[in-house]
């Protein structure tokens, strides 16, 4: 192996403990790399069982014992084959593990549906009655307990999922979900932006500066997240307040701001806008760190110089979002979805799909599996924060001011330039 690579800065668990503590709401350098050990963990010699499914003869990594869990979870694998139906985040795993990955190792045919918000899923959710036809669904944690009100989960069988101690532990036992009966983490991340150099001359560096490039060099050019909470987060971290405030002076404001200031000059909302940068669409995007790490690629592939693009992280604040796998009611295929999560919990396949989405999988020891998987991997400054970063990371709360948040952001489609 090659020499050790610097340490990977992320976050310290008292941070992460801090900022979560509240009851509230690429494809990589290194992935071929990674992706021969993905193999061995999953069993290079698998072997076609009597019903025709496939099952793997090697571990399914990490600390879950091996070949012997294996040999006990296999009823659960042989069993799962037919069709999985998953709603989720746009463009939010590898499309090997919900594609011919997924049907050669659990004998499943996936297909993926995609929502901008979280308002989305459980609107859709509540309107089918459990009846969506949909197996997995992925929240973000502080919506959870609204969805239980609702009805909208089912509970997880945690003996069909052991790969869970996988996870690092700060990653479990959140507020929404002590006992993690109903979620189980798959990644976390925050909120910045992405623009083109060579077209805005300032550098921003704020998200007032982000606010005032909006109306200024990049009028008309310009995407913000199609989600409402992250409409309002700008104006509220650029004036020192915190986005989950619920007083009706400083909602009142912020519409004022950005229906009457901002939303003129908007192009679209659009919660993942690294095709349409790579297309030409924007200079100057609100994303997630994974989907604009996404974007430097796929500029790239476009045949676009990605040197003259750059990415900030949120300034002075910004958000702290954790995204959960979770099994709607009325799942038609739960023992599938059970199987899938589980192997999407290996360590081998989460830094696979990790290299691919761009967000912290919440893996043990994840700065030593990178080194080992994945050491060439590009733009990690993306994915994993310093401690003094995810310090300055809000968690969202969906709270008395959620139907406020929508009502800006209508009025901002309304009045945008789009």
């Amino acid at each position: 192996m090659a020499s050790q690579p610097e340490p990977i800065k992320i976050l310290a668990p008292s941070s992460f403990r801090h900022m979560l503590s509240r009851r509230a709401l690429f494809q990589a350098g290194g992935a071929a790399a990674g992706f021969a050990i993905v193999a061995t963990a999953c069993g290079s010699d698998d072997s076609s069982s009597s019903d025709g499914t496939t099952a793997s003869s090697g571990s399914t990594g990490g600390s879950t014992g091996g070949s012997d869990l294996l040999s006990q979870f296999s009823n659960v694998i042989n069993t799962s084959s037919g069709s999985l139906a998953m709603f989720t985040w746009g463009d939010y795993n590898d499309p090997d593990i919900v594609g011919d990955l997924a049907n050669s190792v659990l004998g499943v045919t996936m297909t993926v549906d995609y929502y901008p918000s979280n308002e989305d899923l459980i609107t859709k959710l509540a309107a089918a009655n459990g009846n969506s036809g949909f197996d997995i669904v992925v929240p973000t944690g502080p919506y959870i307990p609204q969805m239980l009100e609702k009805g909208l989960l089912q509970k997880l069988d945690r003996s069909l999922l052991p790969n869970i101690v996988n996870i690092d532990p700060q990653y479990l036992g959140r507020d929404w979900d002590p006992t993690n009966e109903y979620s189980v983490c798959k990644d976390w991340g925050s909120t910045g932006w992405i623009y083109n150099k060579s077209v805005l001359t300032k550098e921003i560096l704020t998200w007032q500066d982000f606010m005032d490039a909006t109306k200024g060099e990049a009028s008309g050019r310009v995407a913000w997240l199609d989600s409402s909470p992250n409409v309002v987060g700008p104006y509220f971290w650029a004036n020192g307040i915190n986005w989950n405030t619920e007083k009706a002076a400083d909602l009142d404001a912020c519409e004022k701001y950005l229906v009457e200031e901002i939303a003129p000059h908007i192009k679209g909302f659009d919660s993942y806008p690294s095709t349409a940068l790579a297309e030409g669409s924007f200079d100057l995007a609100m994303a997630w760190n994974g989907d604009a790490r996404q974007a430097f690629v796929r500029i790239a592939d476009a045949g676009g110089n990605p040197d003259e693009w750059a990415w900030a992280l949120g300034s002075p604040a910004t958000e702290l979002w954790m995204d959960n796998y979770c099994i709607p009611t009325g799942a038609p295929n739960p023992e599938a979805a059970h199987a899938w999560i589980n192997w999407l919990l290996t360590p081998e396949i989460s830094i696979k799909d990790l290299l691919y989405h761009g967000y912290h999988s919440g893996m043990k020891d994840i700065d030593k599996l990178m080194a080992e998987l994945a050491p060439e991997a590009p733009r990690v400054d993306m994915i994993f924060f310093a401690s003094e970063l995810v310090a300055t990371m809000q968690t969202g709360e969906v709270n008395s001011a959620q139907d406020r948040h929508t009502e800006i952001l209508d009025k901002m489609k309304a009045a945008a330039a789009g």
